[in-house]
């Protein structure tokens, strides 16, 4: 069996957890510094903040922004589900902004022109976050111009994306956005089985991050509302969540950490022979943007319909059948049944809907070998009868 995304654990990783599990910190011990370290050094940011899931970096984010009933938050539909629900998890209302059709990230015209609207209607978002779809970034620089006209918040979900890098710098460095977020799911760039991070340049956001990861509960004096009682004493003053990360995921992540640019750059050879070999085959391959350096998380392939006889699921169920298990990236979050009984509905965001019939995201990780990905290219071959 070939999968489309799959973790590369070596004897360092193991060795690495082993050394937690025979120490006192399983939880809340040096090795979670040291993961966010790693992090920090490698987006070139100043704050890092991991926490169990990507999912929860991004509720937290929202909440630390101030995000709450009667605000707006708008993102990509062309994600997974979190980068919406985050949101709803605080009491705000979602909305969406369609995709460019050649990166499949939230494009910045559309964007432009939904916010002339909302202005116009008193509904402009309180948050957007713009998802580096595949590990490809988006045009920051146009979203962060129309935030400083619009007042509109930016997280970057670079779930995708650790080791990409946009105008030449880390993706995560904060430049053009208040917070970034990275997912360290198994299928991801590098992992800690489960987990997330978010990254920051803003000292009070960090604080922010840092206490509603762990209940709204500080031993810091200059955040307590009155003097300590004693050296045992801590004040909860927020509400927050039991988000943290285990010392063993974090012991997990910096060791993977450490190969962060091998495997990026394996990714990218995979990528390049993948384009080498679709060259005049009847589908689109990822399109990459001159300013951008996809950290390669995902390669999709669009079908032209049209110019095959096979239909898009004949061709996903062919690979599955032969045990190549591509997947597709993404379904429509407003076409989720939860988001239509919102109002939602098919239509609300035609690139993101067309995009979604003709894709399939094949494998693509660093354990994936030539002789794995050239059946792969054969398999698909056959599969679409080219």
């Amino acid at each position: 069996m070939i999968r489309y995304g799959q973790q590369h654990i070596t004897a360092e990783d193991i060795e690495a957890v082993i050394e937690v599990m025979h120490s006192i910190n399983l939880t809340q011990g040096p090795a979670i510094p040291r993961f966010e370290e790693s992090v920090k050094y490698a987006c070139d940011a100043q704050f890092a903040v991991a926490v169990n899931s990507a999912t929860s970096a991004l509720h937290i984010s929202c909440l630390a922004l101030g995000l709450g009933p009667g605000d707006y938050l708008w993102t990509s539909p062309n994600t997974f589900v979190a980068s919406a629900n985050c949101g709803l998890y605080c009491g705000a209302s979602i909305d969406f902004v369609d995709i460019d059709p050649r990166t499949y990230n939230l494009c910045p015209k559309a964007l432009e022109q939904k916010l002339v609207v909302a202005e116009r209607e008193g509904t402009l978002p309180k948050i957007v976050v713009p998802v580096h779809f595949s590990g490809q970034p988006c045009d920051m620089r146009a979203i962060h111009a129309l935030a400083q006209r619009y007042g509109f918040r930016i997280i970057e979900d670079a779930s995708h994306a650790i080791g990409g890098r946009y105008l030449g710098q880390p993706i995560g460095n904060c430049r053009y956005s208040d917070i970034s977020i990275f997912s360290f799911h198994p299928v991801k760039i590098v992992t800690t089985a489960e987990g997330g991070v978010a990254v920051t340049n803003d000292s009070v956001l960090a604080e922010k991050l840092g206490l509603l990861r762990s209940h709204g509960i500080t031993r810091e004096p200059h955040l307590m509302t009155r003097p300590m009682d004693g050296p045992w004493y801590y004040q909860q003053v927020a509400l927050g969540f039991n988000y943290r990360m285990t010392d063993m995921q974090a012991a997990l992540g910096a060791s993977q950490m450490t190969r962060l640019h091998d495997y990026v750059q394996r990714r990218h050879e995979l990528a390049s022979r993948y384009d080498d070999a679709f060259q005049g085959w009847p589908l689109t391959i990822p399109w990459q943007h001159p300013d951008g350096f996809s950290a390669y998380h995902l390669y999709v392939i669009r079908l032209h319909l049209d110019e095959i006889r096979p239909t898009h699921r004949q061709v996903f169920e062919a690979l599955r059948e032969r045990d190549i298990m591509v997947n597709l990236h993404y379904i429509p979050v407003h076409t989720q049944p939860y988001y239509e009984a919102m109002g939602f509905q098919v239509g609300d965001f035609p690139e993101a809907e067309q995009y979604y019939r003709e894709t399939i995201s094949i494998p693509l990780h660093p354990v994936l070998t030539d002789a794995e990905q050239d059946e792969v290219i054969e398999v698909l071959r056959e599969a679409m009868r080219v």
